[in-house]
């Protein structure tokens, strides 16, 4: 499988007044959390909650920020969670994938909504 990118938009569900920004993401189910640059952060003026050590695929350590609260928009899906400021690119990892309900479809190489829950997300509880 190659890589799978999803246009998706993010927003800073804090402040409604700032218009949501439509970015493309590449998806890594090996990751856990949404990843954005600091550009964007600024874009959206997110506020930083704390600063990680994040590790990265090479094994490396790097300290970041951590903001809060991003809003994600993907087709009928949308959720809210923290990201984690690093890199050139928007990262969408596996928490706010599950928490959308979406999946990476193999095949087509493309993020994609259960194809027997189109309009209602599963929210697993236990």
């Amino acid at each position: 499988m190659g890589l799978v990118h999803a246009r998706i938009q993010l927003s800073n569900a804090l402040r409604p007044d700032l218009a949501a920004v439509e970015v493309d993401a590449l998806v890594d189910s090996g990751a856990s959390e949404l990843c954005i640059p600091e550009g964007l952060r600024q874009q959206l003026a997110l506020e930083s909650v704390e600063t990680r050590t994040a590790e990265l695929a090479d094994g490396s350590q790097h300290e970041v920020d951590v903001v809060e609260a991003v809003r994600i928009f993907f087709k009928t899906r949308r959720t809210v969670t923290t990201a984690v400021v690093i890199g050139n690119e928007v990262l969408l990892g596996a928490i706010p994938m599950q928490s959308m309900d979406v999946l990476i479809d193999p095949k087509s190489e493309q993020l994609i909504l259960p194809p027997d829950r189109p309009n209602l997300a599963l929210v697993k509880v236990k």
